[in-house]
């Protein structure tokens, strides 16, 4: 079965609502002129609602960078996945690396996470990746392939689109360094096997390489058989650099 390819923009923290509402206009038209692919874009907390409302007609779905467990309750700066249902959010981004290292997410909340944005409706787009201190190891393929495995242990999955799992080699991430669509699709086929071995349909489950993602790489990356898409940083920050990445020819 074929997979649908995604092509995700984590925006991170930048985008007024100004800048998000001229940055989604200008995306519509690659999107839209692409049915056999996903796009995504993921604004920060301040601009979903207007973004939700602003994409409604197109084929631009909107995720969250983040979200509380719990669906609600006394958790001072948190976001609920009811919260984020409500304005018409479809999944939201887990596990990012910027979580794990700047604010101490351990596997056991992203497993808490993963299962409550499942729970309520969300699909999840799920973040691993290693350091390069691991990376120089040879300890790659165990720690993204246990990241993977700390996450959705014992998670019911209704059906399998609905969990992306997106490799992001920390090394990559911001540094203009890319990981070689051989070393990419290396790491990929790594964490189908894995996927599969829990006993999940890796077969239809995508897999998504985030890391330094530009439009001159974006061809050579789509053509690796277990690469499904892109979780873009900085270049979907720009129309003609993302747009361009939803256009990729693989």
């Amino acid at each position: 079965m074929a997979r649908t390819p995604i092509l995700a923009g984590n925006w991170k923290m930048h985008g007024t609502l100004a800048e998000a509402d001229e940055l989604v206009g200008g995306l519509r038209q690659a999107a839209d002129s692409h049915a056999d692919r996903s796009v995504i874009v993921a604004p920060p907390y301040t601009a979903l609602a207007a973004v939700c409302a602003q994409t409604r007609d197109s084929r631009i779905q909107v995720a969250a960078q983040n979200m509380h467990h719990e669906a609600k309750g006394a958790f001072t700066g948190e976001i609920s996945p009811h919260m984020l249902r409500e304005i018409g959010v479809t999944s939201v981004i887990l596990g990012h690396s910027e979580r794990r290292e700047l604010f101490g997410e351990s596997d056991s909340l992203i497993h808490q996470k993963v299962k409550s944005a499942l729970t309520h409706g969300l699909d999840v787009i799920l973040c691993v990746g290693e350091t390069l201190a691991q990376r120089d190891a040879g300890e790659t393929l165990s720690v993204v392939s246990g990241q993977v495995r700390a996450a959705l242990d014992g998670v019911s999955i209704p059906e399998p689109e609905r969990v992306t799992v997106a490799y992001e080699p920390i090394w990559a991430i911001g540094t203009g360094r890319v990981a070689t669509r051989e070393q990419a699709q290396e790491v990929h086929a790594e964490l189908r096997a894995a996927l599969a071995g829990m006993d999940l349909d890796a077969a239809r489950m995508r897999i998504l390489y985030g890391g330094s993602v530009k439009p001159d790489n974006v061809d050579g990356l789509m053509a690796e058989p277990d690469i499904d898409g892109a979780l873009v940083g900085g270049a979907s920050l720009q129309i003609d650099s993302f747009s361009r990445i939803i256009s990729f020819e693989g």
